[in-house]
């Protein structure tokens, strides 16, 4: 049995390789052995494996191996040779024929958020974001200057399906929303629009910024999850023009009558007409100036009776947990202007812009709910 020095000092190795652990599962994401597993028709050996997907023998077994102690994969051996297989958890959100997919997201934080958090120190002793050491681009210049590709935002959006289709029913349904027959998902001021394209912007921190700055409407994938958990509602997606455009493009939502998408700057155009206003993930992005702003502009569109569901991963109440959503509000110190909240901090944003009946509920997930009333 192992001593308390031992064991403490066994809970900071852990703690110092978890970015090692991060790399394991973005490089079997990254290379497709979870897709190539699942459509083989039995289990494959690591020669086998690294022969299909053109990589070295030696390091795909490695590879492999380090996925079976992270219970990604399983293991067999037959005739004295290791054959693998997907377990529930990479059958279910690593593999990409299935409906809760994970692998858009993941891919983000790989390529750009793991760039930005080698710059936490920095970030904590200037208090701001870390895009001119991650990305070379003047962290004064955010709202100024960018260009965004068609393909990013395409691939933004699809990872944002990944992240509604295991969290948009629990959140949608912590409260019952039947009594809003017109609802609005609000997400259209996303921090990209308002950058002008004079100024040239590197690839990757184009992706950074996708992943950074949620574009909560998006795709109409929270709208679908709406209409699926209340099929009497109308829900309006107000985005910004390039979103809806990509939406016409390359997406189905359009298909459904009771989804409609109109165009905006949530900061200045005016809002639709609705019973309910949805901000999801909107509000961790923003000071607390610029969220009062916001609701302020939300609480005069609002009908008399009317309300706005707030989605947002919650702090305990000390600031001190859950460890998920500390790590979100340190992200928010990385890469934008805002942090994640405890329920008494949004309660102190909703009331002073005229809301009331204000009733926060946490779901069990890592997206929490608020709903208030005008």
């Amino acid at each position: 049995m192992s001593s308390p020095e031992e064991q403490a000092y066994c809970l900071l190795t852990e703690y110092a390789h978890g970015f090692m652990v991060s790399q394991v599962l973005f490089a079997a994401c990254e290379l497709g052995v979870f897709d190539l597993l699942a459509e083989a028709p039995e289990p494959l050996g690591a020669v086998a494996v690294a022969a299909r997907l053109g990589t070295s023998s030696h390091g795909m077994e490695l590879l492999l191996d380090t996925c079976v102690s992270l219970k990604l994969l399983q293991a067999e051996t037959r005739r004295g040779k290791a054959l693998y297989q997907n377990t529930e958890l990479s059958s279910t959100y690593l593999v990409r024929a299935s409906p809760k997919y994970q692998g858009n997201m993941l891919r983000y934080l790989a390529r750009t958020t793991y760039l930005c958090w080698g710059h936490l120190a920095q970030a904590v002793r200037d208090g701001r974001n870390q895009y001119p050491e991650a990305f070379g681009v003047p962290s004064d210049e955010l709202f100024t200057a960018i260009y965004r590709s068609e393909g990013e935002r395409l691939q933004f959006m699809r990872a944002l399906e990944d992240v509604w289709s295991i969290s948009g029913r629990h959140v949608l349904a912590a409260f019952d929303l039947s009594p809003f027959p017109l609802i609005c998902d609000v997400g259209g001021e996303c921090w990209l629009h308002r950058w002008s394209s004079k100024t040239h912007v590197p690839h990757t921190f184009l992706s950074a910024c996708l992943v950074l700055c949620p574009l909560p409407g998006c795709s109409g994938a929270l709208a679908k999850e709406c209409t699926s958990l209340y099929p009497g509602c109308q829900v309006t997606v107000f985005d910004i023009p390039e979103v809806i455009q990509t939406v016409k493009k390359h997406f189905s939502f359009l298909e459904d009558p009771r989804i409609s998408f109109r165009e905006g700057d949530f900061f200045k155009d005016p809002l639709p007409e609705a019973d309910l206003y949805i901000l999801a993930r909107v509000l961790h992005d923003w000071t607390d100036t610029r969220c009062s702003h916001l609701l302020a502009r939300v609480h005069r569109a609002c009908k008399p009776g009317g309300g706005i569901l707030v989605i947002e991963s919650l702090l305990d109440a000390d600031g001190r947990g859950p460890l998920t959503t500390q790590l979100y509000s340190l992200n928010m110190v990385v890469q934008t202007e805002g942090r994640e909240r405890t329920p008494a901090q949004y309660h102190a944003l909703l009331a002073p812009a005229g809301f009331q009946d204000i009733q926060c509920r946490r779901t069990g997930g890592i997206y929490d709910a608020i709903l208030a009333r005008r």
